[in-house]
């Protein structure tokens, strides 16, 4: 019979031989077969914990992102994984994950599609009060509405980031993604 130890020592071990695998194949440029892989560990995943899980997964979601002209690919696979996430009721992978599907989307300029898939996802998150996440996801609203040439609801959409943001810690880098964004809105209307 193994022990707690054993059984932890292995888990992280295979966790380590995921990443160095998903290291590697990023680096070989073989996005197909990571998306591959992440299909295979999906009964891995049923065997620890939800977080670890989502570790794994931006992982190697990260990985795909840094192999040159992949976009499509990405669209595919954060659209598999939000299939995936919903039947397996992982709530927090899944909002994360179509986060980025709706950023993918907006850089592919699908912007109607990226819009519905938002809002969907920001009803889901505000119930939840996910308060990090919708910031995000207000600030992917506010440049979509802006790219679209939508002023006034792009300044709503800011409005609400901004709002969320004053209620938690938001990192810098992020506080400093909204106040480009609301520069950007400022400039245009020549203010």
């Amino acid at each position: 019979m193994l022990s707690e130890f054993n059984v932890d020592e292995s888990l992280r071990i295979k966790e380590q031989a995921i990443s160095n695998l998903s290291d590697l194949l990023r680096q070989e440029n073989r996005a197909e077969e990571l998306k591959s892989l992440l299909i295979q560990l999906r009964t891995f995943f049923s065997l620890i914990p939800k977080a670890k899980t989502a570790k794994i997964v931006h992982g190697i979601v990260d990985a795909v992102a840094k192999i040159p002209d992949t976009s499509d690919l990405q669209i595919a696979l954060c659209k598999e994984i939000v299939q995936w996430t919903r039947a397996e009721k992982r709530t927090f992978l899944h909002q994360r994950i179509e986060a980025r599907l709706a950023a993918l989307l907006m850089e592919n300029k699908e912007y109607s599609e990226a819009l519905n898939l938002l809002s969907g996802l920001i009803k889901e998150v505000r119930r939840l009060d996910d308060k990090l996440l919708l910031v995000d996801i207000d600030l992917l609203e506010s440049k979509l509405h802006f790219s679209l040439r939508n002023l006034p609801k792009a300044k709503a959409a800011l409005t609400a980031a901004r709002t969320a943001a004053n209620a938690i810690y938001v990192p810098l880098a992020q506080q400093g993604t909204i106040d480009l964004q609301s520069g950007i809105l400022h400039a245009e209307e020549k203010d």
